[in-house]
C-alpha cells in the first residue's frame, strides 16, 4: 500500500506562481528531509518540471498520461536535479479526459502503487478532470492567490470538496506574488494583510506567511540556456527564500502530524467496498436456483456455472436462477410464436433471435385481467434497454399442455410465478441473455444494480 503525503497545487487562476510553487517546495522538501522521498509530476503541458529537473537527454519510460492509462507510479520516476523524482509530463492529455469522468481515478492508482514520502502535483489554470482528481487524492491543497479574482475562485475548490463529501480543513490558501511596495490607508496596510483579512472572513483557511513577487526570482526562468533554476541555489539574499524555507517546514511538519493520509483511508474504503462486493455477489451466487429453470438439468455448481444462456430473476427478487440458451429459445420460438418447428443454428431467423436478444430483456407475467384458475393467460414482453416495451403476446398455458414440446413454457411459469396450487400470481420474471464465456458476471453489482434498475422501471409500467 501506498503511503504518499500529497500536496496539490490548485487555482482556477492562471499566473499565481502554480508551478513555481511545486516545482520550489520539492526542492525544499528535499533539503530540508533528505531521507524524505519527494515526487512532483504535472498536469500542465508547458513542460516547466521536465525542464527543471530532468538530468541527460534519454527517453523517459513514460509519462503521466501512462500513470492515468493505469501504469504504477514506480515504473515512471525518473531521479531529477537535487534528489527530486518526477514523472514526465505529456502535452496531450485530452485523450484522457473520458477515463478520469470519476475524481477517484488518480487516487486509486496512487493507493496501488508503492511511492512513499511527499508527492506534489502541479494542476492546470482550471477545475478540470485532471485537477478534480489531484484533488481529490490530496492531504494538503495550497491554493496560491494573488489578487481578489484568484481570491473569488477558490470558492469552486470549496464547492468541490463539499460536493464530493471532503474535508475542507485539507484546504489552505497562500498568497502568492505579493508586492510588498504596495500600501493602504486603513487597518490592511499591504496588500497580504487585505487578502488573508478575505481569506478568513470567507471562512478559509491561511498558510503561515506568503510569498513576495520577486524580480530576481522572475529572472530564474528567463535566460539563454532555456534552463529553470531553482531560488534555493540561485535566490538565496533573498526575501522569497526565507518564505519557501518557512512554507516548507509547514508542509513537513502537517505530513508528520498526520493522523491518517489520505490515500490509507481511501485504501481501506476500498478493501471494504471490495469486501462488501464480493460478500454481496456470494449471496446472489448462493441464492440461485441450481437447476436450468426450464429443463432442470444441473447448471450451478459450487463455484462455477456451467452453459446458461440466460439469467432470471423475479420482480421482487425471490427466486433467481438460469436457463440454457436452447431451452428458451425452444420456449420462444414453439410456445410464444407457435412455430412447428424451431429454426436451426445458423438460420437467419435464429441469428436475428440471438442479436435482439442481447438488446432486450423478456418479461412473463400473468396476462392483464386474468385470474380464473382454470383458464390461465400468461403474457410474454420484449423490452429495449431502456424499458420501453417492444412486443407483447398472450399465451394459453392449456393450450400447450398437450403438444410435443416438454411443456416448456408451463415448466418456467410453474418453477417462477405459480404457486403450490398452480395459480398464477402477481410477480413477474424478468429475463437478460448473458455472455456464456462468463454467465455469473450478471451478478457482480454493476451489472446486477442495472438489471434490477430495469426490473424496476419494467414493474412502474406494471403495478
Amino acid at each position: 500500500m501506498s503511503q504518499l503525503y500529497v500536496v496539490t497545487i490548485s487555482s482556477e487562476k492562471g499566473g499565481v506562481g502554480k508551478t513555481t510553487l511545486a516545482t520550489n517546495l520539492a526542492i525544499y522538501l528535499k533539503a530540508l528531509c533528505e531521507d524524505l522521498p519527494v515526487t512532483l509530476f504535472s498536469f500542465d503541458n508547458h513542460f516547466s518540471v521536465d525542464r527543471m529537473f530532468r538530468i541527460g537527454r534519454d527517453a523517459p519510460r513514460g509519462d503521466v498520461a501512462d500513470l492515468l492509462r493505469g501504469t504504477p507510479a514506480e515504473e515512471l520516476i525518473e531521479i531529477g536535479e537535487y534528489g527530486v523524482q518526477f514523472i514526465p509530463s505529456q502535452r496531450d492529455l485530452a485523450g484522457l479526459r473520458e477515463r478520469l469522468a470519476a475524481p477517484d481515478i488518480l487516487a486509486r492508482s496512487l493507493c496501488a502503487s508503492r511511492l512513499s514520502g511527499v508527492l506534489i502535483i502541479d494542476t492546470r489554470p482550471d477545475l478540470d478532470v485532471f485537477t478534480r482528481n489531484a484533488l481529490y487524492a490530496a492531504d494538503r491543497v495550497i491554493v496560491p492567490v494573488k489578487d481578489m479574482p484568484s481570491l473569488e475562485n477558490c470558492r469552486h475548490l470549496y464547492a468541490f470538496f463539499a460536493e464530493q463529501g471532503l474535508a475542507k480543513r485539507a484546504l489552505r490558501i497562500l498568497p502568492c506574488l505579493i508586492d510588498s511596495r504596495i500600501r493602504y490607508d486603513g487597518p490592511f496596510r499591504d496588500l497580504y494583510q487585505l487578502l488573508k483579512a478575505y481569506a478568513i472572513n470567507r471562512g478559509y483557511r491561511c498558510l503561515e506567511g506568503y510569498i513576495a513577487k520577486s524580480p530576481k526570482v522572475e529572472s530564474l526562468n528567463t535566460n539563454p540556456a532555456g534552463r529553470i533554476y531553482p531560488i534555493i541555489t540561485h535566490g538565496r539574499g533573498t526575501e522569497v527564500h526565507l518564505q519557501f524555507s518557512h512554507l516548507a517546514r509547514q508542509v513537513f511538519l502537517d505530513m508528520r502530524d498526520c493522523d491518517e493520509l489520505r490515500l490509507t483511508a481511501l485504501a481501506h474504503v476500498q478493501q471494504l467496498r471490495r469486501e462488501q462486493r464480493s460478500a454481496a455477489f456470494a449471496g446472489r451466487f448462493a441464492a440461485l436456483q441450481r437447476s436450468c429453470l426450464v429443463c432442470e438439468r444441473e447448471l450451478v455448481q459450487e463455484g462455477n456455472i456451467g452453459a446458461a444462456g440466460y439469467y432470471a430473476e423475479t420482480g421482487s427478487g425471490t427466486l433467481t436462477g438460469y436457463l440454457e440458451e436452447e431451452c428458451f429459445a425452444s420456449m420462444v420460438f414453439r410456445n410464444i410464436y407457435q412455430a412447428a418447428k424451431e429454426p436451426a443454428d445458423g438460420d437467419p431467423l435464429r441469428e436475428l433471435f440471438r442479436e435482439s436478444a442481447l438488446r432486450s430483456y423478456f418479461v412473463l407475467r400473468r396476462a392483464p385481467g386474468t385470474r380464473s384458475f382454470y383458464r390461465q393467460q400468461l403474457s410474454f414482453y420484449r423490452f429495449d434497454e431502456e424499458g420501453l416495451e417492444v412486443s407483447h403476446k398472450v399465451v394459453d398455458l392449456e393450450e400447450t399442455s398437450g403438444r410435443d414440446v416438454e411443456r416448456l413454457l408451463q415448466r418456467l411459469a410453474r418453477r417462477t410465478l405459480c404457486d403450490e396450487q398452480g395459480r398464477l400470481g402477481d410477480d413477474f420474471l424478468l429475463v437478460r441473455r448473458v455472455s456464456t464465456d462468463v454467465p455469473e458476471e450478471i451478478l457482480y453489482d454493476e451489472q446486477h444494480g442495472a438489471f434490477r434498475a430495469a426490473a424496476a422501471r419494467i414493474a412502474g409500467q406494471f403495478y
